[in-house]
């Protein structure tokens, strides 16, 4: 890549982290405004707001994916898949534009959003796997469905008195994938 693509790429993720941020505008146009570049660069580097999100947070699910070992290592299966979940849980609802395009990743993907989001599904399959070898996991149980069954809370309890709801709600969520874990 030439250097000076390479600039406005970074450029791009560091206006896309920004305007992602907080809430308001967060529109491509918007993210290719402040990183002083035209859209078609922008297009060029990102071509989907998938891809873009997805690239904006890869440090995160870099660490998502790293905890996994560790985890099976020091956890039960069940505890382990918990302790990741939660903290899935918590990046998707502290940054909604991550839990948008997570949701919106269960669709047909781009190459570019694949290759993001595939590690992420690898590290939960890997959890996944542990508790259906251990027979801790409602049987045929795929990472896909845990993602889809996970989507929801990351909208859940946004005013006030629903605070608590989206932990209620989680734990329900894993009662019912592993019935025998009682944390």
């Amino acid at each position: 890549m030439r250097s000076d693509a390479r600039f406005n790429r970074i450029r791009i993720l560091e206006a896309a982290a920004e305007v992602l941020a907080v809430p308001g505008d967060t529109s491509l146009k918007s993210i290719a405004r402040r990183a002083g570049v035209g859209q078609g660069t922008l297009y060029r580097h990102f071509p989907t707001r998938e891809s873009l999100v997805l690239q904006v947070y890869g440090e995160e699910v870099e660490e998502l994916v790293k905890a996994v070992p560790v985890l099976l290592d020091t956890l039960s299966p069940p505890l382990a898949l918990r302790a990741w979940l939660q903290r899935l849980l918590i990046l998707g609802r502290c940054t909604p534009e991550f839990a948008e395009t997570m949701c919106a990743a269960t669709g047909v993907l781009t190459e570019e959003c694949r290759n993001a989001y595939e590690p992420l599904l690898d590290a939960l399959s890997a959890l996944v796997a542990a508790n259906d070898r251990g027979g801790t996991i409602a049987p045929g149980t795929t990472a896909d469905d845990v993602l889809l069954l996970l989507g929801p809370l990351w909208r859940v309890g946004s005013i006030e008195e629903e605070r608590a709801r989206p932990a209620r709600l989680f734990d329900l969520l894993m009662r019912g994938l592993c019935p025998s874990d009682r944390p």
